[in-house]
């Protein structure tokens, strides 16, 4: 049919090839917006943990726990706002930490700051599920110390899976949906290894309480 009219005349072919437009624009499936999010108060925050943060080496099972950990958070305030680096992590603190052993370490982060980021949200709970990313820590203590990053030890891409609930204002750090590993590890008797995957837990409480949607 479409070689016919492009015969008979060139009228024709512009009027079949509009309505091939029309039809393929009707047809092609509608591209989804990026969700847009509202925070309030926004500012400056900062997240305390509740209990102790753990360290884990996913493959040994050799765990990091810190009795306390604290982090100062800046948030983006206002309505329409992009979830992608929708809060900044600037400082990040851990103190007490203890392993395998009884041996003490220092933890030390840098590469800040990391950037938090809002993915989804679930009206019916208020929760927002997002991400912590650009993390680069070091583990130092006696006859043991490595570092803890994402795809290499010196990426500075570390990222944990995170939730955060209005109604109990509590910044919760999943040991799943990361992709931390260990790295450079020196010493440390076998209790963790080069290579190996890791794991970051903590439920802290963020204050001044803060109200995260998305519509």
């Amino acid at each position: 049919m479409t070689m016919w009219k492009w015969k008979r005349t060139g009228s024709g072919l512009i009027a079949g090839t509009a309505v091939a437009l029309l039809i393929g624009l009707s047809a092609a499936p509608a591209l989804a917006a990026a969700p847009t999010w509202t925070i309030k108060p926004g500012g400056t925050a900062t997240a305390k943990a509740i209990g102790k943060t753990f360290l884990e080496d996913t493959k040994t099972k050799t765990v990091l726990t810190c009795t306390s950990s604290s982090a100062k958070i800046t948030l983006k305030k206002g309505s329409k706002l992009s979830g992608t680096g929708i809060g900044s992590i600037t400082a990040i603190s851990f103190s007490g930490c203890t392993g395998p052993l009884g041996i003490k370490f220092t933890v030390k982060s840098s590469h800040l700051p990391w950037k938090l980021n809002a993915v989804s949200y679930t009206k019916s709970t208020g929760t927002t599920t997002g991400t912590i990313t650009g993390i680069h820590s070091t583990l130092s203590g006696p006859g043991c110390a490595a570092t803890v990053d994402g795809t290499g030890a010196t990426k500075d891409n570390g990222t944990v899976k995170v939730t955060y609930v209005n109604k109990t204002h509590k910044l919760t750090v999943l040991a799943s949906g990361g992709n931390l590993h260990i790295y450079d590890v020196s010493g440390c008797f076998g209790l963790i290894n080069d290579g190996d995957g890791s794991s970051f837990t903590a439920v802290n409480a963020v204050s001044p309480a803060q109200t995260i949607t998305s519509p």
